[in-house]
């Protein structure tokens, strides 16, 4: 079956890891669940996606409770295909997600 505009290709232009990283970025405590039901994934491979994305240093993950946060590496680069690196946080921009608020340098004091 050819591509219509109904049908659109069978590729996308995001990858299901840079999907995830947004959606991450979005939610900080986004459930696995919730992630591969979006995406239209497994949970398997969503877990997978997650722990891909730690492994290579853009999100690291800690438990809360019985949830986890992850929170994103946003100095992080990219390697795109022969392009100088972009941090990831120049992707996030990109979509207006904005840094994380644990990520963000400690406002200075108000002056008295």
């Amino acid at each position: 079956m050819g591509s219509t505009a109904e049908h659109p290709a069978n590729w996308a232009f995001f990858t299901k890891h840079m999907i995830a990283l947004l959606m991450i970025a979005a939610d900080p405590q986004i459930r696995i669940r919730d992630m591969a039901a979006a995406i239209g994934i497994t949970e398997r491979a969503a877990q997978s996606i997650v722990t891909h994305l730690c492994e290579a240093g853009y999100v690291q993950r800690a438990r809360e409770g019985r949830r986890n946060r992850y929170t994103i590496n946003p100095d992080r680069p990219i390697q795109l295909p022969g392009r100088q690196p972009i941090p990831v946080q120049a992707l996030l921009d990109l979509f207006a997600i904005p840094r994380q608020v644990s990520d963000m340098p400690a406002a200075a004091p108000a002056p008295v």
